[in-house]
């Protein structure tokens, strides 16, 4: 893709791709036998909750490894998948322009060839990050190109074991007509990014004040109503200095961000670790390995690019507050008073920008999972000076990212369950919400359902196999037609 001519255009992008995957389509056996649920339909063999980057990763695998009976489905309006084009606020992506993932290492699918069709390599040169709206558009792109159908409008209400069987149970809902639907599945795949399993956390001091007070930096925020007025933040990431740089960009008269550490996380740990050793193979470390990288990790958080904040300190109206943490909130007068240790604050709005809780029970749909599965608290017990609670409650992950169960003799279902999310972290490094790790993690994920959906049905392949007895090669006549006269071997003409 050196060449700087001019763009060829989607187009012939796209002829490309046919012709690639041709070119690796072996084997294209339709291979796994039917199953029959309990309504009498037949079975899907997997069903995928969510349809954003993740869910279409999946698909793409699934799909090249002939598992034709699959569902996707996404509660999203179709485009509003994930994050880009709802609640991240930053302009573009936080990682570098190279990463590729939902393409599955196939070039003419990574964002590189697409963006290059349509600008040209020179454009490409240029760019230093990707916009957030391009990688969307990018993503809708895969999903058509690739001919993956995606459900949206659809929502997955409850996982549940059949009471008799193997198969999972699954309510979707559609979230326009209210339409319900319970669906059974060989294997559910969750693949919601950051937003399961748990919740977005506020502390309970702001979660008590009046609803028109604050908004959490995930929810809908008209920023246009912040023009003219004081606006308090309070976390040290990069959602949070994302929405600051929001409101100012609004007219916001001041905000100030507020954040409990003294100094900035500045350092990029997750720079560090995206080499190939880190990113497939993080998972095979035994576990006090694995406690202490992300426990490290996890504990420093991510720092935000020097766009954010150079975005936000470009302004006069910005003020920033280490070392204050929000001891109280009160509305008084119609605003706001927050009290610190450096001063009390005043402000007309709150934004929380304090990120997310790995929580099981805190999500409806997962009731049934949360009951049984097991958590890194119930597998592990870190050495002293290395506890965290916050990190006990993550899910403890099988190897190819299925729940397993607590207890022993359980819940066996719950190996047909895979967690392809932000709580799939602890287990497996970045993975299920993390763009450069997907051409690691999808593969790994998809080849235990592969493995799975084989090793179930080996009796099966067994039987089909003693059955098969297609020759290679017909004798004469066997085709139903006369057979021709055969030569005389050794008579001279």
């Amino acid at each position: 893709m050196s060449d700087a001519g001019p763009p060829i255009g989607l187009e012939a992008l796209e002829a490309r791709v046919r012709d690639d995957l041709g070119c690796i389509s072996y084997p294209d056996a339709n291979w796994i036998p039917e199953r029959t649920g309990p309504d009498g339909h037949t079975a899907l063999d997997v069903l995928v909750i969510g349809g954003g980057q993740g869910g279409l990763a999946i698909a793409h695998a699934l799909k090249r490894a002939r598992i034709e009976r699959v569902r996707i489905v996404d509660r999203a309006p179709e485009g509003r998948e994930g994050p880009w084009m709802t609640y991240a606020r930053m302009p573009t992506l936080r990682s570098p322009k190279q990463v590729n993932g939902p393409d599955l290492d196939i070039p003419s699918l990574t964002f590189r060839a697409w963006f290059v069709a349509q600008h040209g390599e020179v454009r490409w040169v240029e760019l230093n990050k990707i916009w957030k709206e391009d990688w969307a558009a990018y993503l809708l792109w895969l999903r058509r190109v690739l001919e993956i159908r995606i459900e949206n409008g659809v929502s997955a209400e409850r996982i549940s074991p059949l009471v008799s069987g193997d198969l999972i149970s699954v309510d979707l809902v559609e979230t326009g007509s209210g339409a319900r639907e319970t669906v059974f599945a060989r294997k559910v795949v969750i693949a919601t990014g950051i937003e399961s399993p748990g919740k977005w956390w506020t502390p309970p001091e702001i979660a008590a004040l009046d609803r028109k007070y604050w908004a959490h930096a995930s929810e809908d925020i008209d920023f246009e109503s912040l023009k003219g007025r004081r606006v308090a933040v309070l976390g040290a990431g990069a959602s949070a200095f994302d929405n600051a740089a929001t409101a100012l960009e609004a007219g916001a008269a001041r905000v100030t961000v507020c954040c409990r550490r003294e100094e900035l996380q500045r350092v990029q740990p997750f720079k560090w670790l995206s080499f190939p050793g880190f990113l497939g193979h993080f998972a095979e470390l035994d576990d006090p390995w694995r406690w202490r990288f992300m426990n490290h990790l996890l504990t420093l958080r991510e720092a935000f690019p020097k766009e954010t904040w150079e975005r936000t300190a470009r302004h006069d109206a910005f003020e920033l507050l280490t070392g204050a943490p929000w001891l109280s909130c009160d509305v008084r007068d119609g605003r706001v008073e927050i009290v610190t240790p450096k001063r009390k604050l005043e402000a007309d709005f709150l934004i929380v920008g304090t990120g997310f809780d790995i929580d099981l029970a805190a999500v409806p749909e997962f009731s049934d999972i949360a009951a049984h599965a097991a958590l890194w608290r119930d597998r592990f017990q870190p050495p002293a000076g290395e506890e965290n609670p916050r990190l006990g409650r993550y899910p403890y992950l099988d190897p190819t990212y299925a729940f397993q169960e607590r207890e022993p003799g359980t819940a066996g279902w719950l190996r047909h369950v895979r967690l392809f999310t932000f709580g799939a972290t602890l287990s497996f490094g970045p993975s299920g919400s993390s763009i450069n790790a997907m051409k690691f993690a999808v593969p790994r994920l998809v080849s235990g359902i592969v493995r799975d959906l084989f090793t179930e049905d080996v009796a099966q392949h067994w039987d089909s196999l003693k059955a098969y007895d297609l020759p290679e090669f017909l004798f004469p006549g066997e085709d139903g037609q006369a057979a021709p006269q055969k030569p005389v071997i050794g008579r001279m003409a």
